[in-house]
């Protein structure tokens, strides 16, 4: 039998998930071309700018004690943009910090997922047999499983334990969207695989004699990548909101400023009863904002890996 070096080297085949031609700048070309891809990648670069550059233009630094000023709950001014909290914080500058955190766990957790979700689909589709009965009654649990209230549940048990673990409870917040969210991509690209593995070029290369796990990496992987990528983009509005959702009922890391910590530190503080919109609505719209963008850009991109959604949209 000949060893997985004697298999076909050439290029991948194209799937039906195949990336348009020019790899990145070719997608982005094609984004560009969309009222979504449009929308959503300036909603990006917005959101980006402000996790990149926020702590450097910041009026004051919401971590600093000695920086607060004396006037809590003051109104929108010239002196503080949108107000100021019950510590005396700018309510800016606190959006501003608060914008690297958001980010970071969503994109964190969407890769946790799509990682996990990619293998045990590629593993499931390729494999088949008893392999694909097992693994798939797995992903039809997770996903039948209430995402939200499993969530709570269990990032709440692990709360106790956070201190112990290396990024404590941001670390946890990660972790739980991540592990918990994987069936989704997993179904995706299982359904992809049953396609790929029939195709032509990975069948001489069983021929050949090349062993499941190098077909699986060499051929089964990079024709998946597109649409498994597509899936995470648009998880990252569902971490994105998990994480805030979390943040909110208390469940956040109290060291790190995020959006969803402070709709919950308004909410204790009667900000919302008080009228004191500009605590808690800029921390609002900024999660809906970044949400929506995260899933524009995801269809924009679902539409140009899938040809077949690409033409009932067109």
């Amino acid at each position: 039998m000949a060893t997985p070096a004697a298999a076909p080297t050439g290029p991948v085949a194209p799937s039906a998930a195949a990336a348009p031609a020019g790899g990145l700048r070719g997608t982005l070309r094609l984004l560009v071309r969309t009222w979504r891809g449009r929308i959503g990648l300036a909603g990006l670069v917005l959101f980006v700018l402000m996790a990149a550059l926020g702590p450097l233009v910041a009026p004051q630094d919401p971590y600093d004690p000695l920086s607060f000023t004396a006037d809590t709950f003051a109104s929108p001014s010239g002196a503080h943009l949108l107000g100021t909290d019950e510590l005396g914080r700018d309510v800016l500058s606190s959006i501003l910090y608060a914008a690297r955190f958001s980010l970071v766990v969503g994109l964190a957790a969407a890769f946790i997922s799509t990682v996990i979700g990619t293998a045990v689909g590629i593993v499931a589709g390729y494999a088949g047999g008893w392999w694909d009965r097992i693994l798939v009654a797995i992903d039809d649990w997770f996903l039948v499983i209430p995402f939200i209230p499993i969530t709570v549940v269990t990032a709440a048990l692990l709360a106790d334990r956070a201190d112990s673990l290396p990024f404590g409870r941001s670390g946890i917040l990660i972790l739980v969207i991540g592990v918990l969210g994987w069936a989704g991509t997993c179904r995706v690209v299982r359904a992809e695989v049953l396609t790929v593995k029939e195709r032509d070029f990975v069948r001489r290369s069983r021929a050949l004699g090349a062993s499941g796990p190098w077909i699986m990496r060499k051929h089964i992987l990079p024709n998946v990548l597109p649409l498994a990528f597509a899936n995470s983009v648009l998880f990252v509005s569902l971490s994105i909101l998990s994480a805030a959702t979390l943040a909110f009922l208390g469940l956040g890391d109290p060291l790190r400023l995020s959006w969803g910590q402070m709709l919950n530190t308004a909410y204790d503080q009667g900000a919302m009863a008080s009228g004191y919109w500009w605590y808690f609505i800029p921390p609002g719209l900024c999660i809906t904002g970044l949400v929506l963008s995260f899933s524009l850009v995801g269809y924009a991109v679902e539409e140009i890996v899938n040809p077949r959604l690409r033409e009932r949209t067109g």
